[in-house]
């Protein structure tokens, strides 16, 4: 018996026939058992229930297929609760207070038929959590349980030259406040949504958006993610690359370069804001590593670059080359090079940056679009300190065996980005499951440039100087470097600890079916923060001791991969739990619960929160 069985859910739209591009609201119904009731949206839990955290909240969510025809939006954030009644519960023992809802109990949610809906007859479909409980215990609760209403979508005109449908015949409607549809339309941010939660390896904090201080303060906060941006190892390789650039420019033109670089970084960025706000089905830059078109040409271009550019190789390239890829020196190539420096920081999401992107993605573009601008600010802020500052570009050789060396190791990072960009478009290209695992053997190729750079590095060492020194200092750094390559390759291409299983919808309910803990890591083969998580943490000894536990309480680890545009499931669990980006780490109890969300997040962590799930 589960808590259908003392609740009766139903669904009831506010007229029958509605045009694409109209608001109507739905009411949701629940109707209760006499002594029986449900928790609320926001359950208030008296100390001595226990946490809140513990108690299955009513929630009213759109099924993650709806986003795929774009039927309609439902504005939960903006949802109508009924309003609660206190009753007498005694779950542990004491007798205390509760905020409850019960009786006949409607909650309205707001939704939007969408202007490409098709005429003709659709259901509009949402689906509702709850738990039943009396004064004295709770039943198991219902997760997702669906409910429908089926509305005819006519044309303006049709619909104009209608006589208005008859609605609410017992009145469902009244408590409905069409008020909201002006603070919907407007941009205001939902009651309850205000808020914008940060989570960083444990340290947790939260910013009122909704303020003018607090919208300030989370534009500082996405710049800071910006500028973290560059320490990822998607960015930290070309930093370098930029400084021999400027140090072979003329001292008058070091600023002009820095500053056209810097607005090259701040234009992508704001150039993805505006595709998120305007392109429907983009939602986040993570898209872009989901075409293989698009990452096999960055490749391509970085190639051109590594080649044409930093004069790895003495014969001269096609002049088509030269053409695509301007000198940095010019103020049009360090723009370019500018954009090229943001697009490759896509596949690293820095600290602060998924909260961040993930609340502007769902505001109008006149805040999310400063939104990015901040992110792009904060990337480009390094570069623009380095051109009024050139004391660190002074230092460095401009001409000679030492300066030549330098172009040609960085042009040999450059091609490892390269193969990388390449492989993994090439494996976006490949058909498979959604639910196995992307071939990962292009990491060989990648390593095999930097190993090669280590090679190089040590051998023209010991043939441009006979410092003991210099020789001792660069040729450990060769060896490093190609040892380093050696293991990275073999880390990244070996099964690991862990025996994942690859999300699908069944896979997930018969995990929860079986009372087990799931551990649901979402990761792409193009993730590096996604790889250094799952090395560092996921595959420390303590977390592979806890996935190892068996049967009823154990630890199943799923892994949504979400590599191709192709794995609509992975795609929409990912929207499902209110995120676009990617590291994620979402851990769920057995009962369905979600015990912990994380983007960045520690071993404690981890542990701690299947600990916590494991526990009823």
């Amino acid at each position: 018996m589960d808590s259908s069985s003392r609740v009766h859910v139903t669904a009831t739209a506010q007229r029958t026939v509605a045009a694409p591009g109209q608001d109507i609201a739905i009411a949701v119904v629940f109707d209760h058992d006499e002594h029986w009731h449900i928790h609320t949206n926001d359950p208030q839990v008296p100390p001595q229930l226990g946490e809140a955290s513990d108690y299955i909240k009513t929630q009213i969510t759109a099924p993650p297929d709806q986003q795929i025809p774009h039927t309609f939006t439902a504005h939960t954030g903006f949802i109508q609760w009924p309003k609660p009644v206190t009753v007498k519960v005694d779950f542990t023992g004491e007798s205390v207070d509760y905020a409850v809802f019960a009786g006949k109990a409607v909650a309205y949610v707001p939704v939007t038929i969408n202007p490409d809906t098709p005429l003709g007859k659709t259901a509009l479909t949402l689906n509702v959590t709850y738990q039943s409980c009396d004064e004295h215990t709770c039943l198991a609760p219902v997760f997702d349980q669906p409910v429908t209403v089926t509305l005819d979508i006519v044309d303006p005109a049709t619909l104009a030259n209608q006589t208005p449908p008859t609605v609410d015949t017992d009145e469902t409607f009244r408590g409905f406040d069409a008020g909201v549809w002006a603070k919907i339309h407007s941009g205001s941010t939902p009651p309850g949504e205000k808020s914008v939660a940060f989570d960083l390896f444990g340290l947790r904090f939260h910013i009122d958006a909704d303020t003018g201080v607090g919208l300030i303060a989370l534009w500082l906060v996405a710049a800071v993610g910006g500028f973290l941006l560059n320490f990822t190892p998607c960015v930290l390789p070309v930093i370098p690359i930029k400084v021999l650039s400027l140090q072979q420019a003329a001292h008058g033109k070091v600023l002009p370069l820095g500053i056209s670089m810097s607005l090259g970084v701040v234009a992508f960025w704001l150039a993805v804001g505006a595709a998120i706000a305007s392109v429907s089905g983009f939602d986040a830059v993570n898209k872009l590593f989901q075409y293989p078109v698009f990452t096999i040409g960055v490749g391509a271009f970085i190639a051109a670059m590594a080649v044409g550019m930093c004069g790895l190789f003495a014969f001269r390239l096609p002049t088509a080359v030269y053409n695509v890829t301007p000198k940095q020196d010019t103020l049009l190539g360090s723009f370019g090079f500018g954009v090229m420096t943001a697009v490759l920081s896509t596949p690293c999401t820095a600290p602060f940056m998924g909260a961040a992107i993930g609340w502007a993605t769902q505001k109008p573009p006149t805040v999310s679009l400063p939104t990015f601008a901040f992110i792009g600010l904060g990337m480009a802020l390094p570069y623009f300190i380095l051109t009024i500052n050139t004391k660190l570009i002074d230092k460095l050789p401009r001409t000679g065996p030492g300066s030549e060396l330098l172009k040609q190791i960085m042009g040999l990072f450059m091609l490892a980005a390269a193969a990388y960009f390449v492989g993994i478009g090439v494996i976006g290209l490949i058909p498979r499951p959604p639910e196995q695992p992307p071939s990962s053997l292009y990491w060989w190729v990648v390593f095999g440039f930097t190993a090669v750079a280590g090679l190089w590095l040590a051998w023209k060492t010991l043939r441009i100087t006979r410092k003991p020194v210099w020789r001792s200092v660069f040729v450990s750094l060769g060896v490093i470097v190609v040892l380093s390559s050696i293991v990275l390759g073999q880390r990244l291409t070996d099964k690991g600890p862990i025996d994942w299983v690859y999300y699908t919808p069944q896979r997930f309910t018969d995990a929860k079916a079986k009372g087990s803990v799931v551990v649901m890591d979402f990761t792409a083969e193009w993730c590096l923060n996604c790889k250094t998580l799952e090395q560092s943490v996921l595959h420390d000894p303590r977390v592979v001791a806890l996935f190892k536990l068996p049967g009823a309480g154990g630890v199943t680890p799923i892994k949504v991969d979400i590599t191709s545009k192709d794995n609509t499931a992975g795609n929409n669990m990912l929207r499902s739990v209110d995120r676009l980006t990617i590291p994620l780490l979402v851990i769920f109890a057995p009962d369905g619960r979600e015990v912990f969300k994380g983007d960045f997040y520690t071993v404690e962590q981890v542990v701690a929160a299947v600990e916590k799930a494991r526990q009823k």
